[in-house]
């Protein structure tokens, strides 16, 4: 039966090393990539603090050390963080069965690379009153070809999964949303130490054995960061206040946000909204119109100009230089007088932003 009393406990699923994300993620796991200068899993973290929900098991499974070096047992965060590291990728259900040791109550599931201002504590209210086994967020998209479809009865019962209906062939528009609440006995129909997907596995399995599989529609922000160009719009959405994250606070009165030690030369034009690392360092004559964020560490040199874009920390951007709608990874040198635009930077390699 579902738990009444006991707290919330949270279930990351921090993925594998995000092709699409390439280069920005050969060395840098997606959770830590910066969204306004900040770990993406220290706004997932803080938006589950906000919820009272402090027990979280992160999966890890690529770069484990880098996220296990910055969050530690979580004390420093608010909340109490363990880790379950898989050798090989477990998908989304095996995963979840691997760290099963520390789910003794309702838990809840949650993408380490989706953004959602989803209303926690109303689902699990709808998950209690339901006497539900398994609730699932489910999000209203204009196009459901690309995504796994959910129906369900009038009562919001799910009835079944069509998972990437060809174009004008869905009989719903809501999705599966990933964000699931779950009790802790459905983790016994998840085989052991094998590769097992909640979508395609455990949920079908569920509805042919009559459990009590509920949806719940939400209309609120949603965003799944796996692309560049999503990881630019998020920000982008962020500094525009379309929506917002716990950590983050006001800006100036002229709708900056500036870190320490920021220096910006009088002849700068800095139009909001623009958010400036500690240490930045902004020359004579610079060009910056915001959504525009800059990394810690990072100088724009002299009439350089900076439109729509992310830097990372610590890059160099020369003079005259101009960024349009980029994302410049961390330690990067822009030489003077280039025309850049539409592109994903690294000290590396240039790509294509709609990779």
């Amino acid at each position: 039966m579902p738990s009444l009393k006991a707290p919330l406990k949270a279930v990351i699923l921090v993925g594998g090393p995000g092709t699409r994300l390439q280069p920005l993620t050969y060395d840098l796991p997606k959770p830590m990539m910066p969204v306004l200068n900040r770990p993406f899993m220290e706004h997932t973290i803080a938006y589950l603090k906000r919820a009272d929900v402090r027990d979280i098991i992160l999966t890890l499974n690529y770069l484990p050390e880098v996220i296990q070096s910055h969050f530690g047992d979580g004390q420093g965060f608010g909340v109490h963080l363990a880790y379950c590291v898989e050798k090989d990728p477990l998908g989304t259900a095996g995963a979840v069965k691997n760290a099963e040791k520390y789910l003794d109550s309702t838990f809840l599931v949650l993408n380490g690379d989706v953004f959602t201002d989803l209303d926690i504590k109303d689902m699990l209210a709808s998950h209690r009153g339901e006497k539900a086994r398994v609730t699932i967020s489910l999000q209203w998209v204009d196009n459901p070809s690309a995504f796994g479809v959910v129906e369900t009865d009038d009562s919001g019962r799910v009835r079944r999964f069509v998972e990437k209906p060809p174009p004008g062939q869905a009989t719903t528009n809501w999705i599966n949303a990933g964000t699931y609440i779950l009790e802790p006995e459905v983790l016994k129909y998840i085989p052991v130490n094998s590769h097992y997907m909640f979508e395609r596995g455990l949920f079908p399995l569920l509805l042919g054995r009559g459990e009590k599989v509920f949806g719940y529609p939400f209309s609120g922000y949603w965003l799944d960061m796996g692309t560049p160009a999503k990881y630019l719009s998020l920000n982008r959405d962020l500094l525009l206040a379309r929506t917002k994250s716990p950590i983050i606070g006001h800006p100036n009165k002229n709708g900056i946000y500036l870190g320490q030690d920021v220096t910006i030369h009088p002849t700068a034009e800095v139009v909001a909204p623009v958010m400036i690392g500690p240490g930045g360092q902004i020359g004579r004559g610079v060009h910056i119109k915001g959504p525009v964020v800059i990394g810690p560490g990072s100088c724009i040199e002299d009439s350089a100009t900076i439109e729509d874009a992310v830097l990372w920390d610590h890059v160099h951007v020369g003079t005259n230089t101009i960024i349009r709608q980029c994302i410049i990874g961390g330690n990067t040198i822009i030489e003077p007088c280039k025309q850049i635009t539409d592109c994903v930077v690294t000290s590396s390699q240039v790509v294509a932003l709609s990779r």
